[in-house]
């Protein structure tokens, strides 16, 4: 950030992927992988703890369909796959409160797709 941006809207800005691929697609999708699911757990947690400047947004997909369900928050810009409403109630307190990281959770520079075909 310079002093010519503007202050971030959010503190934690988090994006969940909910893709939908057609059934049997060779990448899968998150949506299949019960992405909303654990999406609309976070956006109600949220709030329920009353965390401020915090913004859940559905995705389209993020290019990371094999690890999925595929989340990312930014300003940080960290990765995480959580499969449960427990693994992103552990986001939720690690990360966005506590501002450490969940590592059995987070994507990395070595989680990539395939090369395409």
């Amino acid at each position: 950030m310079t002093d010519a941006d503007p202050p971030p809207f959010y503190q934690a800005h988090i994006f969940v992927c909910t893709n939908r691929r057609p059934e049997g697609h060779p990448r899968g999708c998150c949506a299949a992988r019960g992405s909303e699911k654990l999406r609309d757990y976070m956006k109600a947690r949220a709030k329920e703890l009353k965390i401020p400047d915090i913004r859940v947004n559905t995705a389209g997909c993020l290019e990371r369909c094999e690890f999925g369900p595929a989340m990312v928050i930014y300003p940080e810009g960290v990765w995480y796959r959580p499969t449960t409403v427990e693994d992103v109630e552990e986001i939720l307190q690690v990360h966005v409160i506590g501002g450490g990281r969940v590592r059995r959770l987070m994507l990395t520079e070595k989680d990539v797709p395939p090369p395409k075909a």
